[in-house]
């Protein structure tokens, strides 16, 4: 259907945020590894089809461990759409390794301090990759408690001897320096960690830093945001810190960064003296943020973290209804600051609402912010880049990027 010509030129306006620069040689000297989620199989392994020739590794994060220590395939890795997936990386020389993700810390503790049950988790990891003819495992043990350190490296170690020529995969969480995560003196236990770094160096052949859900832990960032909004997935200036961080014991050419494709929703309240409470209420893909653009024409930014944020009031819709279109990705533009829902300011690339006291705030990572990464992670000599997640709701615009 025909569209006005006031709503075209919002729409190059809002695309010049939007678009990435494809121009970009985003994979030189990198391997590109994604996650593809269980609970999303059948768009996982069809989004990825298409484009394996881009990565050198796909990690179907699909095992977990039950509270008995056993094993459990939660994507039923042996069945469709697996099988013809796995078959076709095979084809064209991509690694193939599931992911092991165990987020119980209590019984992450119970099971690696005992010796009986940790060697026999190995054991299973290590059958697991040779009977499947897997290339390897990634271990993705998170929440871990920091009296599980010690365990968790003689787990890894014992693992890794067990694995022969198979590939060990290590994620590990991003640790913000502690001079940025503090203001004034820092706890005394602030630098206790439930990783050792040293020892994954040793017992682990890719290390992949989980570099996303940055949130309001960098105090500093915060500050500098005067006054905004500022909850990133994953500012680069926070990414730069964490790989910095990271290097000094993990050399660079192990290192893989992971990447987010998605976003978080919030429920903001400006605080009384300063600063805001944010209340998440869910992760979303991107179409979700361009189903609300269609919905409610908030004034989207490019933000201070490089990222895209709008500000909106559920239920209050604008008084212009939105266009009629039927390209999913269509967003709409230009109508953001005569809505019906009170004046819009903007604070640091941020839209917030001035009227409202409580409004939604809407944060996501898309192909130029995902650029940026990938940037980085050429800046610094490392490994590569992994993604997470790859599940058909990334945006689109991610594959041009990866040309």
């Amino acid at each position: 259907m025909k569209r006005s010509t006031h709503y075209l030129i919002g729409l190059l306006v809002v695309s010049a945020i939007l678009v990435p620069d494809v121009s970009f040689a985003a994979t030189a000297k990198l391997e590109v590894s994604g996650w593809l989620p269980y609970w999303r199989k059948a768009t996982s392994t069809a989004d990825i089809a298409p484009h394996l020739s881009v990565f050198k590794e796909i990690n179907p994060f699909g095992y977990s461990v039950k509270s008995d220590g056993t094993l459990a395939d939660t994507a039923k890795l042996t069945e469709e759409p697996w099988t013809s997936l796995i078959a076709a990386a095979k084809a064209k020389k991509v690694r193939i390794i599931p992911t092991v993700m165990w987020s119980d810390g209590a019984t992450i503790d119970r099971i690696l301090s005992d010796g009986v049950s940790r060697r026999q988790l190995e054991d299973d990891i290590t059958a697991l990759v040779k009977d499947n003819g897997y290339d390897g495992i990634e271990i993705d043990f998170e929440g871990k408690k920091a009296e599980t350190k010690d365990y968790f490296s003689t787990f890894l170690k014992g693992l890794y001897q067990r694995m022969g020529t198979k590939w060990v995969m290590c994620d590990i969480e991003p640790r913000t320096p502690i001079s940025a995560r503090y203001d004034g003196t820092p706890p005394a236990d602030a630098g206790q960690y439930a990783n050792d770094y040293v020892q994954i160096n040793k017992y682990c052949d890719r290390v992949k830093i989980m570099a996303y859900d940055q949130g309001t832990i960098d105090v500093k960032l915060n500050k500098l945001a005067n006054g905004a909004p500022y909850i990133p997935v994953a500012d680069p200036a926070w990414v730069e810190k964490v790989i910095q961080e990271v290097r000094k014991t993990i050399p660079v050419r192990k290192l893989m960064l992971g990447i987010p494709t998605y976003g978080y929703e919030y429920e903001v309240t400006p605080l009384s003296e300063q600063g805001y409470r944010y209340d998440l209420l869910w992760a979303f893909n991107q179409k979700y943020a361009y189903d609300l653009l269609l919905q409610y024409h908030p004034s989207v930014q490019r933000n201070s973290a490089g990222e895209l944020s709008f500000a909106y009031l559920p239920n209050v819709l604008p008084d212009v209804p939105p266009p009629n279109t039927e390209a999913p990705y269509d967003v709409p533009a230009g109508a953001a600051t005569t809505s019906g829902y009170g004046k819009l300011s903007t604070l640091g690339g941020v839209a917030i609402l001035s009227t409202n006291p409580v409004f939604n705030l809407v944060w996501w990572s898309d192909a130029n912010a995902i650029k940026d990464k990938i940037a980085l992670a050429k800046k610094y000599g490392l490994r590569g880049v992994s993604f997470f997640k790859i599940d058909g709701g990334e945006d689109p615009a991610l594959w041009d990027v990866l040309k």
